[in-house]
């Protein structure tokens, strides 16, 4: 008798994936000291404070065992202060989970590209085979010449009693470029990104984070400059993001987009862009003499002019800006508009949900030039 086979479904009871004490805090652990600026101390008291509201550890493992595990799994480190004090801090090792951290949540939906996946449909001497395939050209270089098809060439025209290969035997398989882009990330750090009792410059601050690791790890031929912009502007390196905090500045856009172009000037990439993240009105300029001029009431148009100016300079150097502004103030709307009219650019208004698939998706779509 032929056996019968039953077809169906099996249903269990669902078992949540089972996770360690060490693992459920590191998780709020990496949150804490993104909020905190990277102050382990201040992390630590929040913590402390969240165990005794919502019982996150047991007589079984403690705060006091979790920061032992830190330190055994290299998390964090003595550090001396400026005063000569000593304290604890957190190590590079932190700093670059961190970003992965923030990448993961940021673009965790998003699937791996290969490196430097910006095409172009120029066909050339290019670093991305097409699978087509060409004759020979002198100053063709010998390492795109396709082996196979070349010899498959000689057995065709010179036979094969006597091996011969020559030039009109040769083979090229066509390329495609791989247009590198090269960004700068702008971050306004005026006070008030937390005015107003929004925290507006920790979610700028994973955004930058999840984006250089994003470029980095998956367009390692594109490059990425980050820099801050209050009353000057100064680049910072993307090991320092988790330690970014605003100051008692006003917001000297002039200066950010300078340093931005100037930084751009030295890159040999051929696509370049800028992406400003802001919450407020250029409200200062520093003069030739070394002075500041500020106002902080209203669009001051001796200010917004520099910045319609530099908005212009950086559409003659084929520098698109792109704005995300984090409020949603009518004149500052004003602003924007004509600021990004001037670049010839994109702007996005938004909040803080959502910033980084914004800025996300205009990385990958952002225009691209062909390189000839």
């Amino acid at each position: 008798m032929e056996k019968q086979i039953k077809k169906g479904f099996y249903f269990k009871k669902y078992e949540a994936a089972t996770v360690s004490p060490f693992d459920k805090l590191f998780d709020i652990f990496k949150e804490l000291i993104t909020h905190t600026s990277g102050d382990f101390d201040e992390a630590i008291s929040w913590l402390r404070e969240l165990d005794v509201e919502y019982k996150l550890t047991d007589e079984n493992y403690t705060i006091d065992d979790f920061i032992e595990d830190l330190k055994k799994k290299g998390y964090i480190r003595e550090v001396f202060k400026d005063d000569g004090s000593s304290g604890t801090g957190i190590t590079a090792k932190t700093e670059r989970i961190l970003r992965q951290s923030a990448l993961d949540q940021i673009f965790g939906n998003l699937k791996r590209s290969s490196t430097g996946n910006h095409k172009t449909k120029h066909a050339g001497n290019g670093d991305e085979q097409t699978g087509e395939f060409r004759a020979y050209h002198f100053g063709d270089g010998i390492e795109n010449i396709s082996l196979t098809e070349s010899l498959r060439n000689a057995q065709i025209n010179n036979g094969t009693e006597e091996f011969k290969l020559t030039e009109n035997d040769l083979v090229v398989e066509e390329s495609k470029f791989k247009a590198q882009m090269s960004t700068v990330l702008m971050i306004d750090i005026s006070h008030s990104m937390i005015l107003y009792g929004e925290d507006r410059i920790t979610p700028a601050k994973k955004v930058a984070m999840a984006l250089a690791e994003l470029i980095t790890t998956r367009y390692p031929k594109d490059t990425i400059d980050i820099l801050v912009f209050g009353n000057d502007a100064w680049q910072i390196a993307i090991k320092d993001l988790p330690y970014l905090n605003v100051g008692p500045y006003h917001t000297n856009t002039v200066a950010g987009l300078q340093l931005a172009m100037d930084l751009l000037r030295r890159k040999r990439n051929t696509n370049k862009q800028i992406f400003m993240i802001t919450d407020g009105k250029p409200s200062c300029v520093r003069e030739k003499d070394g002075t500041y001029y500020m106002n902080s009431n209203g669009l001051d148009e001796y200010i917004v002019e520099q910045c319609y100016n530099q908005a212009a300079q950086a559409r003659k150097l084929h520098i698109p800006i792109t704005t995300f502004m984090i409020a949603k103030d009518p004149y500052l709307q004003q602003f924007v508009n004509r600021f990004t009219e001037a670049n010839q650019g994109k702007a996005f208004y938004t909040g803080l949900k959502g910033l980084g698939e914004m800025i996300f998706e205009d990385y990958e779509t952002n225009r691209k030039k062909k390189i000839k």
